[in-house]
């Protein structure tokens, strides 16, 4: 039986304040943008929902299929194998799909449903949408669940639920281990990378729908599109370096990265395309 280290004041209120963040901030930006542009909420609706389509029903079963089967409970095979032989291939695959498939997913929203909303804000709209709905789903959850484990690990049934992973997938006994641990370390600092980490992917997101809007308004900058692809591909596959450990970069080094991508690309689309947009 494993003794697991209670979750204190500290981390309990930093989770439950990122809860809040997670799920209030990026609806507070939709609402506002909203009111102040009198953009169609379905806009926004609709980038989330390429988001969902393309990154989870599509993006996520397919890469774990071709890249990580176990993750699917599948053996592995020759393109598994392949790309599991070098990190550098993998982290390359790991960060295209991501590419490939959220950049596919705008392009597809404003060729089609969108298609008659030819008006710049549309691009913003899709861009808080997609980053927005991220953030919800994939922060907002997690910490909810988070909170669900600490109140766990305090109550002393954590322990059952470690039990029942260990009996039926082994493999994952250790990372629920490192959950635990995680938690009862969690402190302002971590809550603070994830908010800082956001901020720049969600300024990402509203970059590169802005690109790929263009691309789709006019044909002879459809260029664009590959070009948020490449972008987008190149970001992941600098996080999953580290994540692979190809390199080492500090949490901090890893958000300057971000820093970098999120700002470029956000402050690069508005200042080319659209603001000068507005001012033609």
């Amino acid at each position: 039986m494993t003794e697991f280290a209670p979750v204190g004041t500290v981390p309990m209120v930093c989770l439950i304040l990122g809860t809040v963040i997670w799920i209030a901030a990026p609806t507070a930006l939709a609402l506002v943008w909203k009111i102040r542009k009198k953009e169609p909420v379905t806009t926004i609706l609709i980038g989330a929902a390429a988001f969902l389509l393309f990154a989870l029903v599509l993006e996520k079963p397919i890469q774990n299929v071709l890249l990580f089967p176990a993750a699917m409970g599948l053996p592995d095979h020759a393109v598994s194998r392949f790309f599991g032989g070098s990190p550098v291939l993998l982290a390359l695959a790991a960060g295209l799909f991501p590419g490939l498939f959220e950049e596919t997913g705008r392009l597809v929203a404003f060729r089609t449903v969108l298609k008659r909303r030819r008006n710049r804000e549309t691009s913003i709209s899709c861009g808080i949408g997609h980053g927005g709905f991220e953030v919800v789903l994939i922060l907002g959850i997690t910490y909810i669940q988070y909170i669900v484990y600490a109140v766990m690990i305090n109550t002393g049934t954590f322990q059952a639920l470690v039990d029942r992973v260990a009996a039926q997938a082994p493999e994952q006994t250790a990372a629920a281990g490192e959950i635990a641990a995680m938690l009862a370390a969690f402190s302002p600092a971590d809550l603070g990378l994830a908010f800082v980490e956001r901020v720049f992917a969600v300024l990402f997101h509203v970059g590169a729908s802005i690109l790929v809007f263009y691309a789709c308004r006019d044909r002879r900058r459809f260029w664009l599109y590959p070009l948020a692809v490449i972008l987008h591909t190149a970001m992941d596959f600098a996080a999953a370096l580290s994540l692979f450990k190809v390199v080492e970069l500090s949490p901090w080094a890893l958000e300057g990265v971000a820093a970098v991508f999120g700002l470029s690309v956000f402050f690069g689309a508005y200042a080319l395309l659209y603001r000068k947009d507005g001012a033609a």
